[in-house]
């Protein structure tokens, strides 16, 4: 059973998301928002809808304290289960250390309507998960840490590290970035693939109205075989348009 590889978004991973908008409401509170469409909806580089579209939303509510909670959802489709949609939510603390910026919290997913099949397991799972970066004007440092007791599928112990960065190049507002990250599962053969290294590039730009485009380029070392004979670990293209709100 492997895909749940790719849930999170933060989410990463997916098409990493532009800067949400900001609506004060007061008394120190914020909420920023988006839709998102995109031709995929990757998790750390594995296809959650067998390599079609998905439609998306986010929203969090913040405090200038730093706090935060939030959620998100999407259309997944899993070969060999029911599920079809996910929703996750997520809370956390948000803080600097001279330039370094943090966020500490945990994740959520979940999949409403699922039901186990015989030889089947719970798909809902939880991380806890660390961010930081760093500017250096123009580039932005990045790194991801998370950590599950009991991974996607009842896989057991996770664990996904990863690096990389965001450039604002002086070419047309376009931010070009990358990433490399690897995940770690305990029990593989009931995740349904191996440990992996994942890797992408992609670029984005803001239009107007709110709207931003994005494009790059995503892939794994794993091969087809050991992908449940799937081509949802493949390196693929992917593109998204996102509307903040």
């Amino acid at each position: 059973m492997m895909k749940k590889l790719m849930a999170l978004g933060f989410a990463l991973g997916l098409v990493s998301a532009p800067a949400l908008a900001q609506v004060e409401l007061g008394n120190g509170f914020s909420v920023t928002g988006s839709a998102v469409g995109q031709t995929d909806y990757m998790f750390r580089n594995i296809s959650q809808t067998r390599n079609r579209p998905a439609v998306q939303g986010n929203l969090e509510l913040s405090h200038e304290s730093g706090f935060y909670v939030g959620g998100f959802a999407s259309n997944v489709t899993f070969v060999g289960t029911d599920a079809r949609q996910e929703v996750d939510g997520l809370a956390g603390f948000r803080f600097k250390l001279s330039g370094l910026k943090v966020d500490i919290g945990g994740v959520y997913y979940s999949y409403p309507g699922y039901t186990a099949g015989p030889g089947q397991y719970d798909l809902a799972f939880a991380e806890s998960v660390m961010k930081l970066s760093y500017e250096i004007n123009p580039v932005t440092l990045l790194g991801t840490a998370a950590y599950s007791p009991d991974f996607f599928g009842s896989s057991g112990t996770g664990v996904w590290l990863e690096g990389g960065f965001d450039w604002k190049t002086p070419v047309f507002d376009v931010t070009l970035s990358g990433r490399l990250g690897h995940q770690w599962i305990e029990r593989n053969n009931r995740f349904g693939a191996p440990d992996y290294l994942a890797y992408g590039i992609f670029l984005q730009r803001d239009i107007a109205a709110g709207f931003s485009v994005s494009v790059g380029y995503y892939g794994t070392d794993i091969n087809q075989k050991e992908c449940l004979d799937l081509k949802i670990c493949d390196n693929r293209f992917m593109a998204g348009l996102t509307w903040k709100f």
